[in-house]
């Protein structure tokens, strides 16, 4: 449609973009939708597209009425409208996300609570999104056997931030054209057209180089809202004859059951690929406009649907979490007919009591109506009724915390049971690390580099830390460079160099899943490739001239024999040829399943034999080089050939391959009782 053609039009057609009032049918398409999704959610484990359908609709309804108050005379009171959609939205879903946390507190595991809390919060403001986004790319983000049980809100919260963009966005037009009030719908179609443009291209862009962040991204999804607008906006225009209406409208209806079978929806949304579901909501709600005959105007309106669409958004909000629950309960992650039954039949029952209870009575309730003072004293409480909980739970387990960590009981000795046991018999002493404290067991130097330690190639940004005294190149310095092995594998050079009476600076170059071998296998999801990653950072190693590099020299495996890193003879080379000494760490044991969660369970066996090297000598005589020293840490986290979760009341890794840096640290008189042994980083004293 041409936009020049619209005011025009408009003599001919009613004045708002709201043309048929109610529309049941539609209410109708958004309880199969939610019903699609619960269904794909609990038997078929896949996505079922429903979400675009909620995300087109709520954009067509809120552009619907935006543009009937912009067309009258009392203006967009954008204020009063922020506090009544809120009004309706938050209460049920506080009243959700505390009963979540209720759950999880007397049934998940511990290790869930931190991931738990974070996302409870982000849930509350409407940006759990943005926290699943940035999650999926962070290589350092803990691994779950199930997923979030406030996963779901990240829709809710893509919803909640355009809730506030768009009559921004409206009202902005508005302002601008108040006085010429017939170019109002043509240039929110030209707004609302360019979002649509720009978005859609951008998402396109993001999926196809990083899908797993584009999925949860607010910006690939405007285009979605947008194209419900530019229906709202069409609408009062469109005439399709009503033959031709009955079969669009069941064309959309079946693409819309089909659209999760056909496409791989988590895998490949939102680009273009989301224009399936998007253009059958528009067929669907364009088809109903007249109600034509044989269209399925009737069964969107049928009762059933419209049973279902009383309690649609309650139902929406409680699934995820009873089907999260199910999963940590009973260990399986694929419910079969009769626990899917259960978990559906859970799911409605709660929501009729949150709906009928919490959601309808406070968006019915005429006295919050006539008074912002108390629409906004319910925000606040709903606001409230999670906050306190969540920061009494949060602040308790944080002081237990923060008085474990300071009692000494000598009851940790964690390494040092190898070599000098204690009697721990009858000892009762909680695990350490706590398992809400394991997101503080990644090895941290304290800074990022700077001054002449900073890195000039932007392939090394981010990934740079020093210790205070680095900084003087007058001390001995020592770099450690590689990826998360490094990092935790550091831990005990950090407390020798902590606990030596000189002066020692330590510098690390770190990359998660990027080892410093060359020709190494990548598991790096953002920023700058390994292979650019490694070259830079050789490069800065060879530029800074340091004492030593620490680098894990081999890569384990939890079921083959562990290998000497392809290339990393020549990376020695490079560094030994400059007269900087090599120390050379074995790699620690890696495992196919978390170690700190097994050793939680009294009932599981953690210990696992150690698989060993597949080439003896291919480690020795890397070690027999000039200028390496070899660092063999498997006498303490394997003794006797067995690997084992728990040594010293001390955990000795936080998931199925990362060392705790509490353990890591108890190792420390084992690596300088190396060091020393070999004569290591004595030459290169300044």
């Amino acid at each position: 449609m041409n936009l020049s053609q619209l005011p025009r039009l408009r003599r001919s057609a009613p004045a708002t973009a709201d043309v048929s009032g109610y529309r049941a049918d539609i209410d109708g398409l958004r309880a199969l939708a939610i019903l699609l999704v619960v269904v794909y959610h609990v038997w078929l484990g896949r996505v079922s597209g429903g979400v675009d359908v909620f995300l087109m609709v709520s954009a067509f309804f809120l552009t619907s009425s935006f543009v009937r108050r912009a067309q009258g005379e009392r203006g967009l009171q954008l204020g009063a409208f922020w506090l009544r959609r809120f009004r309706r939205l938050l209460p049920a879903a506080a009243v959700t996300i505390v009963g979540v946390l209720a759950v999880v507190l007397l049934t998940y595991p511990q290790t869930e609570w931190p991931r738990v809390w974070r996302e409870a919060w982000s849930s509350l403001f409407y940006v759990e999104n943005w926290t699943l986004a940035f999650s999926e790319v962070d290589y350092y983000a803990r691994a779950s056997a199930t997923p979030s049980p406030f996963q779901h809100f990240w829709s809710l919260s893509v919803q909640g931030q355009v809730f506030l963009l768009w009559p921004l966005l409206i009202g902005a037009v508005w302002l601008v054209l108040r006085r010429r009030r017939h170019l109002l719908v043509p240039a929110l179609f030209a707004v609302f057209g360019a979002v649509f443009v720009i978005s859609l291209g951008f998402s396109v862009i993001e999926t196809a180089r990083e899908q797993s962040f584009a999925y949860f991204d607010t910006r690939t999804r405007l285009w979605e809202f947008a194209a419900g607008s530019l229906i709202a906006l069409a609408l009062p225009y469109l005439r399709v004859p009503a033959w031709s209406a009955a079969v669009l409208g069941w064309v959309g209806v079946v693409g819309i059951v089909l659209c999760g079978i056909v496409i791989d929806v988590q895998g490949g949304f939102p680009g273009y690929l989301a224009l399936w579901p998007v253009v059958c909501t528009a067929l669907v709600i364009i088809a109903g406009r007249d109600r034509a005959p044989g269209g399925p105007t009737v069964f969107l309106s049928s009762r059933p649907l419209r049973f279902v669409s009383r309690d649609a958004y309650a139902l929406y909000l409680v699934h995820w979490p009873v089907l999260i629950t199910w999963m940590v309960l009973s260990g399986r992650s694929e419910p079969g007919l009769l626990a899917g039954l259960g978990i559906v039949l859970v799911s409605f029952v709660l929501a009729r009591l949150l709906s009928s209870f919490v959601e309808r009575p406070i968006r019915e309730a005429r006295v919050l109506d006539t008074s912002h003072r108390r629409g906004g004293a319910v925000l606040i409480a709903a606001v409230l009724v999670v906050v306190v909980p969540l920061v009494a739970w949060q602040v308790t387990v944080d002081r237990r915390t923060a008085a474990l960590q300071a009692s000494d009981t000598g009851g940790y000795p964690g390494a040092a049971q190898i070599d000098t046991p204690i009697d721990l018999a009858g000892v009762e002493l909680p695990l350490m690390p706590l398992a809400t404290a394991l997101d503080d067991e990644w090895v941290d130097l304290g800074s990022s580099c700077t001054g002449a330690l900073a890195p000039a190639d932007r392939a090394l940004e981010g990934s740079c830390s020093q210790t205070a005294l680095a900084s003087d190149p007058s001390i001995r310095r020592v770099l450690v460079m590689g990826d998360s092995h490094a990092q935790q594998l550091m831990s005990p050079l950090r407390a020798f160099v902590e606990d030596e009476d000189e002066d020692w600076g330590l510098i690390a170059l770190l990359k998660g899943g990027c080892s410093i071998a060359i020709g190494a296998p990548s598991w790096s999801t953002s920023g700058s490739s390994c292979d650019e990653w490694r070259a830079a950072a050789i490069d800065y190693a060879l530029r800074l001239q340091p004492d030593a590099v620490y680098l894990v020299v081999t890569r384990a495996s939890p079921t083959s024999p562990e290998v000497l890193l392809e290339g990393i003879e020549d990376v020695a080379a490079a560094f030994t040829d400059r007269g900087i000494e090599v120390i050379a760490v074995r790699d620690n044991p890696r495992f196919e399943f978390d170690m700190y969660e097994c050793v939680l369970d009294e009932e599981a066996s953690c210990e696992v034999a150690d698989v060993g090297l597949a080439d003896d000598a291919a480690l020795a005589a890397f070690a027999e080089r000039d200028g390496v020293l070899a660092v063999d840490f498997r006498p303490w986290l394997c003794p006797e050939g067995i690997c084992t979760g728990v040594i010293g009341n001390i955990a000795v890794y936080i998931d199925d391959n990362h060392l705790s840096d509490m353990y890591g640290r108890t190792l420390a008189p084992m690596l300088q009782a190396m060091i020393d042994d070999a004569g290591a980083l004595t030459s290169g004293s300044r």
